[in-house]
Parts: C-alpha cells; sequence; structure tokens
C-alpha cells in the first residue's frame, strides 16, 4: 500500500473533495448528516485550519482518493471543566481523525498523529487536548496506544471522554 500523507491545500476542488469524505464518514460512523452544531469547522476550513499558522488540517490519500483526515488546531473548546487549564497559545486540539473501514488497520492513523504532534512541537504548543466518545469501540485505546491519558470521562449523552498529551 503506497499511501501519501500531505496537508490539505487551500483550493476550492480539494476542499470540496475533503468535505465530501469528511461526510460520508460521519454518516456511516454516526449516522448524521452535516449539522452546523457539530460540523462548524468543516463548513469553515479555510478559517479554522487552512489560514492560521498555527493550525492545519492532512490528508491520507491512495492514489488520487482520499482515504483519511485529520486536523489540529489552537484550543478553542469553550468548556468549563477546561477554563484555565488549556489556552490557545499552549494546547493544540486534534480533530476529525477518520480513517476509511477498508484502510483501518494499516498504521495510517499512527502516521497522522504523528505528523500532528510533530507539527504542534514546531508551533509552540506544550500539549495536545482531544475528546472521543466511549461508544467508538476503538477511540480510546487507540489513543491510551499513542500516549494520551484520560482527564475526565463525563455521563453525558455523548459518553465524552477527554484527553491529553504533553508534548515534553
Amino acid at each position: 500500500m503506497d499511501i501519501e500523507i500531505r496537508e490539505v491545500k487551500n483550493n476550492s476542488v480539494e476542499i470540496a473533495n475533503v468535505k465530501d469524505f469528511l461526510y460520508g464518514q460521519i454518516m456511516e460512523v454516526y449516522g448524521i448528516g452535516p449539522t452546523p452544531k457539530f460540523h462548524y469547522d468543516i463548513d469553515g476550513m479555510e478559517e479554522y485550519y487552512l489560514l492560521p499558522s498555527t493550525n492545519n488540517f492532512y490528508i491520507a490519500l491512495d492514489g488520487d482518493k482520499i482515504i483519511a483526515t485529520a486536523a489540529i488546531r489552537a484550543y478553542d473548546f469553550d468548556n468549563e471543566l477546561f477554563r484555565g487549564i488549556y489556552t490557545k497559545e499552549d494546547t493544540a486540539s486534534i480533530w476529525r481523525l477518520m480513517v476509511d473501514k477498508n484502510y483501518r488497520r494499516h498504521g495510517i492513523a499512527r502516521k497522522l498523529v504523528d505528523i500532528m504532534e510533530e507539527f504542534a512541537k514546531n508551533v509552540g504548543y506544550d500539549r495536545i487536548y482531544l475528546h472521543t466518545h466511549r461508544y467508538l469501540d476503538s477511540g480510546i485505546p487507540f489513543w491510551t496506544s499513542v500516549g494520551y491519558e484520560i482527564t475526565i470521562e463525563e455521563d453525558d449523552y455523548d459518553e465524552t471522554t477527554h484527553m491529553v498529551k504533553y508534548l515534553c
């Protein structure tokens, strides 16, 4: 398998292809279509990932086919649990790590995480925050296998688990 991983280019055709891939994955995994409350960053990809120098969006390609995505941006999650703990200056957050089911268990997600962590170090972040959901069978096992630690497990409707990794 000859997979290429690279940054998303800021052009309308590629951005449209990335959005199509993401919305297809979201429908497959979560059973929902585009929802502005949850997917505002996808619709505003340029603003959230491509224009700020402290943020980035990556795709994995098998030929011309997008098979995985991952994004990293300055922490901007407005959650009272973390006010005063994480800031946009010292904390990055991971978003939209999605791998096509036909390409899972081939190390693609790990490579994407490695690339994002290296980017975060180079930009000057001290740590990376993310959240996942306990109903996703591979979520917590994957993230702990790459060094992320659980900070809080919520008893909310979405079974949210918050995680962090220090980049020291």
